[in-house]
Protein backbone atom coordinates (compact mmCIF):
# COMPACT_ATOMS: atom_id res chain seq x y z
CA UNK A 1 0.00 0.00 0.00
CA UNK A 2 1.69 2.81 -1.18
CA UNK A 3 1.04 6.61 -0.76
CA UNK A 4 2.40 9.32 -3.09
CA UNK A 5 2.08 12.82 -3.31
CA UNK A 6 0.76 12.25 -6.83
CA UNK A 7 -2.42 11.23 -4.63
CA UNK A 8 -4.83 13.56 -3.69
CA UNK A 9 -3.65 16.47 -5.19
CA UNK A 10 -5.80 20.01 -3.61
CA UNK A 11 -4.11 22.94 -5.37
CA UNK A 12 -5.67 26.52 -5.94
CA UNK A 13 -6.09 27.93 -8.40
CA UNK A 14 -4.73 25.36 -10.74
CA UNK A 15 -3.27 21.35 -10.85
CA UNK A 16 0.19 21.03 -10.60
CA UNK A 17 1.29 16.62 -10.68
CA UNK A 18 4.24 15.74 -8.44
CA UNK A 19 6.00 13.32 -10.64
CA UNK A 20 8.17 10.69 -8.07
CA UNK A 21 11.81 10.68 -8.81
CA UNK A 22 13.13 8.62 -6.19
CA UNK A 23 12.51 5.63 -3.77
CA UNK A 24 14.81 4.68 -0.79
CA UNK A 25 13.54 1.68 1.45
CA UNK A 26 14.68 2.71 4.89
CA UNK A 27 13.86 -0.78 6.86
CA UNK A 28 12.80 -4.36 6.32
CA UNK A 29 8.86 -3.05 7.25
CA UNK A 30 8.22 -1.72 4.33
CA UNK A 31 9.33 2.16 5.48
CA UNK A 32 10.30 4.18 2.27
CA UNK A 33 11.49 7.71 1.73
CA UNK A 34 9.89 9.32 -1.20
CA UNK A 35 11.50 12.04 -3.67
CA UNK A 36 9.10 13.98 -5.75
CA UNK A 37 9.92 16.41 -8.94
CA UNK A 38 6.93 19.17 -8.57
CA UNK A 39 7.48 22.01 -11.35
CA UNK A 40 6.13 25.38 -9.93
CA UNK A 41 2.80 25.70 -12.17
CA UNK A 42 3.20 29.93 -12.26
CA UNK A 43 7.20 29.71 -12.68
CA UNK A 44 8.42 28.26 -15.33
CA UNK A 45 12.00 27.30 -15.14
CA UNK A 46 11.97 26.65 -11.79
CA UNK A 47 11.38 22.38 -9.80
CA UNK A 48 11.51 21.33 -6.38
CA UNK A 49 11.69 18.20 -5.03
CA UNK A 50 10.48 17.30 -1.55
CA UNK A 51 11.62 14.47 -0.25
CA UNK A 52 8.97 12.43 2.93
CA UNK A 53 8.81 9.32 4.85
CA UNK A 54 5.87 6.90 3.73
CA UNK A 55 4.55 3.96 5.95
CA UNK A 56 4.96 0.84 5.00
CA UNK A 57 1.89 -2.23 5.18
CA UNK A 58 3.98 -3.99 7.76
CA UNK A 59 4.40 -0.37 9.59
CA UNK A 60 0.46 0.57 9.73
CA UNK A 61 -0.18 -2.99 10.94
CA UNK A 62 1.74 -3.46 13.38
CA UNK A 63 1.15 0.30 14.61
CA UNK A 64 -2.28 0.82 13.81
CA UNK A 65 -3.23 4.30 12.61
CA UNK A 66 -3.88 3.11 9.39
CA UNK A 67 -4.81 6.66 7.35
CA UNK A 68 -1.62 8.52 8.81
CA UNK A 69 1.34 9.42 7.55
CA UNK A 70 4.25 11.58 8.72
CA UNK A 71 4.00 15.29 8.29
CA UNK A 72 7.70 15.95 8.09
CA UNK A 73 9.48 16.84 4.71
CA UNK A 74 12.33 18.04 2.61
CA UNK A 75 12.77 20.82 -0.04
CA UNK A 76 14.86 21.71 -2.20
CA UNK A 77 13.56 24.48 -5.26
CA UNK A 78 16.32 25.28 -8.15
CA UNK A 79 16.39 27.03 -11.57
CA UNK A 80 15.70 24.27 -13.87
CA UNK A 81 15.37 26.40 -17.01
CA UNK A 82 14.40 30.05 -18.27
CA UNK A 83 12.66 31.58 -15.22
CA UNK A 84 9.15 33.26 -16.32
CA UNK A 85 7.15 34.64 -13.57
CA UNK A 86 3.62 34.39 -14.10
CA UNK A 87 0.55 36.01 -12.05
CA UNK A 88 1.38 35.16 -8.52
CA UNK A 89 0.68 36.24 -5.47
CA UNK A 90 3.01 38.74 -4.13
CA UNK A 91 2.28 39.52 -0.58
CA UNK A 92 3.39 38.34 2.57
CA UNK A 93 1.18 35.45 2.88
CA UNK A 94 2.34 34.13 -0.54
CA UNK A 95 -0.06 31.17 -2.13
CA UNK A 96 0.03 27.31 -2.34
CA UNK A 97 2.19 25.36 -4.92
CA UNK A 98 1.23 21.97 -3.65
CA UNK A 99 -0.84 20.26 -1.26
CA UNK A 100 -1.32 16.75 -0.76
CA UNK A 101 -2.96 15.06 2.34
CA UNK A 102 -0.98 13.41 5.22
CA UNK A 103 -4.16 12.00 7.02
CA UNK A 104 -7.62 11.10 6.18
CA UNK A 105 -8.97 14.87 7.03
CA UNK A 106 -6.77 15.79 9.81
CA UNK A 107 -3.57 16.71 8.23
CA UNK A 108 -2.07 17.95 4.93
CA UNK A 109 1.37 18.56 3.59
CA UNK A 110 1.79 21.99 1.50
CA UNK A 111 4.29 23.89 -0.27
CA UNK A 112 4.04 27.22 -0.59
CA UNK A 113 5.90 30.05 -2.58
CA UNK A 114 6.40 33.67 -1.09
CA UNK A 115 8.25 36.09 -3.00
CA UNK A 116 11.07 38.22 -1.50
CA UNK A 117 11.12 41.49 -3.57
CA UNK A 118 13.63 43.68 -1.68
CA UNK A 119 16.36 40.11 -1.86
CA UNK A 120 15.14 39.08 -5.46
CA UNK A 121 13.92 36.10 -4.67
CA UNK A 122 11.54 33.11 -4.78
CA UNK A 123 11.15 31.30 -1.34
CA UNK A 124 9.72 27.78 -1.16
CA UNK A 125 8.30 26.25 2.48
CA UNK A 126 7.29 23.00 2.45
CA UNK A 127 5.22 22.71 6.24
CA UNK A 128 2.03 20.24 7.52
CA UNK A 129 -0.90 21.91 8.66
CA UNK A 130 -2.98 20.24 10.96
CA UNK A 131 -6.76 20.83 11.91
CA UNK A 132 -6.06 20.00 15.74
CA UNK A 133 -3.17 22.28 16.35
CA UNK A 134 0.08 23.52 14.00
CA UNK A 135 3.02 21.72 13.21
CA UNK A 136 6.85 23.17 13.57
CA UNK A 137 8.20 20.73 11.01
CA UNK A 138 8.95 23.11 8.22
CA UNK A 139 11.83 23.24 5.60
CA UNK A 140 12.80 26.09 3.32
CA UNK A 141 13.96 26.72 0.20
CA UNK A 142 14.94 29.92 -1.97
CA UNK A 143 15.50 30.54 -5.95
CA UNK A 144 17.64 33.77 -5.87
CA UNK A 145 16.54 35.83 -8.98
CA UNK A 146 19.17 38.70 -8.68
CA UNK A 147 21.67 37.96 -11.61
CA UNK A 148 19.29 35.65 -13.34
CA UNK A 149 17.30 36.75 -16.91
CA UNK A 150 14.10 36.26 -14.71
CA UNK A 151 11.34 37.66 -16.87
CA UNK A 152 7.64 38.81 -15.81
CA UNK A 153 5.18 37.44 -18.28
CA UNK A 154 2.76 40.40 -19.23
CA UNK A 155 5.22 42.72 -18.36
Amino acid sequence: MKTTLLALLCLLPSMTLAEQVGEVGVDWVGNDIEIDAIADPKVQGVTCHIAYFDRGLLDRLSKGNWFEDPSNASISCRQTGPIVIGDIDRDKDGEDVFRTSRSIILKSLRVKRIYDEKNQTLIYLAHAAELTEGSAKVSLSTVPLFGTDAKWSGE
